[in-house]
């Protein structure tokens, strides 16, 4: 399986690094099997800071992945809005799966859940809302365990 990752750099060598905020699924190296989502997380970036990107392209063998702690999300569910939420609001939320895969938390996504978090939407409306989306996916990559499932294949240019 091929998968991409945005970057403002190219990215021989994925590694797992410190955030410097909250994220869905908690610390580690994001990709996705879009390689236009990848594209316009590398636009947004260059339209704030006006250098090039790339998006780096790498081939996930899939063989390793039975030796790994998965957890996959196939949609929106309660357990998904339970796991996004506790790595967005407590800093120190720990979890101890190698990979996460599941929805990717677009502009639009952020905005049902800014309003699940101001209690203006219940769960079940979250969820009823984010269901009507055509969402692109998420891979974390947490652990370094993880990161040697993946090998570069190229990064191009955006």
């Amino acid at each position: 399986m091929i998968i991409y990752h945005g970057s403002l750099e190219k990215v021989e060598m994925p590694c797992i690094l410190p955030p410097t905020r909250t994220l869905d699924y908690g610390s580690g190296f994001y990709a996705t099997t879009s390689m236009e989502q990848a594209e316009q997380w590398v636009k947004r970036k260059r339209r704030k800071t006006g250098v090039k990107g790339y998006v780096n392209a790498y081939e996930l063998d899939e063989s390793q992945l039975e030796k790994l702690q998965i957890l996959r999300f196939e949609y929106p569910t309660d357990e998904w809005v339970d796991f996004v939420m506790a790595n967005r609001m407590d800093a120190s939320y720990i979890h101890h799966y190698d990979i996460v895969y599941g929805p990717v938390a677009n502009d639009r996504v952020y905005a049902a859940f800014a309003l699940y978090e101001a209690n203006l939407l219940d769960k079940e409306g979250l969820i009823k809302e984010l269901r009507a989306y055509k969402l692109v996916d998420q891979l974390l990559f947490h652990t370094q365990r993880s990161l040697q499932t993946l090998h570069f294949i190229e990064a191009k240019e955006v």
